[in-house]
């Protein structure tokens, strides 16, 4: 009995180390396979940040103010990598200038711009600058919108196009294939063309930064026409200090105004008041000496007796005009209904974003965020895309190829 009760004792130890062992060997096996997995999971995330990150740095290549030997190659380059990209690695592509919102986001119909890059130009060029925009479709309404009302107001004059910003250029290129013309290459153009009379017309708010480098760029070319002219930007002369107003700034103001009463809904600007209503206009700002330009809009409108409409600027500069200083402005003035406005020509990145924007430092986000207001909305529309202001741009136009003379004038 003792010798069974042993042969027993020893086959019940023997089956459980064999089950023990059988358990230890399937928990190494799922251990392993589970390890196996976790590194191809790895592995496949490492490669599809690689494959972003090789996009970010493609589109940081031509997210730059200079065109090189290799821009046109490199903006095919971007967008074909970026077309490979799956959905889940197009939302990890970052790097400095980078996101996924380059070639993402949707901002309308490139198809419906026109370039204006054309040869065959004739002898009279006007030629229009802006800064430019990569919202397509406010480059359409506010840029395209001026450069019609300018060929149709001259139809003897061929009305070409040309951007200051090289970065939006490329942009544009890589992401829609428009290619526009920067400076330079406008004014090769009009050169190569044998263009004799070369009327410039900016679309720039006022004599600043930009347009003081696009008239550096104009004055290179100055022996390569029989004449030149440039026409005022839409502000006109800035002025000597903030109280000094002239018509182009009275007309910009009294138009933008209507514009923004009508669109939201109201008959008059003291129907507006009386709803406790304020108008922001938000401009770009800008530490260039033409900053005063601001302070003497937010003039015109108290000359005008607006006392519901305040101008501030993205930059604060000047430091009156940051979206702090509005905001106090609006709260002491007792009004709890904010509309913003852009007071910028195109409503692009800026109207959008800096203004309109979600991001908690965009404008809208802080006037909300402040408490002091029962409701804050915005209107994104350039100035551009007023006829009253397309006007102003006809007639600075007119008097810049009157300046010319009687031969070329007709």
């Amino acid at each position: 009995m003792k010798r069974k009760t042993m042969l027993a004792v020893l086959l019940a130890v023997s089956m459980t180390c064999g089950m023990t062992a059988a358990t230890g060997s399937l928990v190494m096996a799922e251990e392993t396979t589970e390890a196996a997995e976790e590194t191809t999971e790895a592995a496949e995330v490492s490669d599809d940040q690689a494959a972003a990150d090789n996009v970010a740095a493609l589109i940081d290549k031509i997210y730059v103010q200079e065109r090189t030997d290799t821009t046109d190659d490199d903006c095919t380059a971007a967008k074909e990598a970026w077309n490979q990209l799956t959905d889940a690695q197009k939302e990890l592509v970052e790097g400095e200038e980078a996101s996924p919102e380059y070639f993402g986001r949707d901002t309308g119909d490139a198809s419906k711009d026109d370039p204006r890059n054309a040869d065959e130009i004739g002898e009279n060029e006007l030629l229009v600058v802006s800064f430019g925009t990569s919202f397509n479709d406010s480059r359409v309404e506010d840029i395209k919108g001026i450069e019609d009302a300018l060929q149709e107001a001259y139809p003897d004059w061929s009305v070409r196009r040309a951007f200051t910003a090289q970065i939006i250029i490329n942009h544009i290129q890589a992401r829609d294939e428009e290619k526009i013309d920067n400076m330079q290459q406008a004014l090769d153009r009009a050169v190569e063309n044998g263009v004799k009379n070369l009327v410039v017309q900016p679309t720039h708010l006022m004599h600043g930064a930009e347009y003081d480098e696009m008239k550096a760029a104009i004055d290179e070319y100055q022996d390569k026409f029989e004449s030149i002219a440039i026409a005022e930007p839409l502000l006109g002369e800035v002025g000597e200090d903030q109280t000094t107003v002239n018509e182009d700034k009275e007309a910009v103001a009294v138009d933008i105004t209507d514009e923004a009463v009508k669109e939201a809904g109201y008959d008059s600007l003291d129907a507006a008041e009386a709803d406790g209503t304020a108008f922001v206009f938000m401009g770009h700002g800008t530490s260039h000496k033409a900053a005063i330009t601001y302070n003497q809009m937010q003039s015109q409108m108290d000359e005008l007796g607006y006392k519901n409409v305040f101008v501030g600027t993205v930059e604060g500069k000047p430091e009156d005009t940051s979206c702090e200083a509005v905001i106090d402005k609006v709260k002491e003035a007792g009004y709890k209904k904010v509309i913003l406005r852009p007071l910028m020509v195109v409503a692009g990145d800026h109207a959008n974003n800096d203004m309109a924007g979600d991001e908690e430092d965009s404008w809208k986000s802080l006037f909300i965020a402040s408490g002091n207001f029962d409701s804050v909305d915005a209107q994104i529309a350039g100035l551009g895309r007023i006829d009253a202001v397309k006007q102003i741009y006809v007639d600075h136009t007119k008097a810049a190829i009157d300046s010319l003379g009687t031969e070329a004038a007709e």
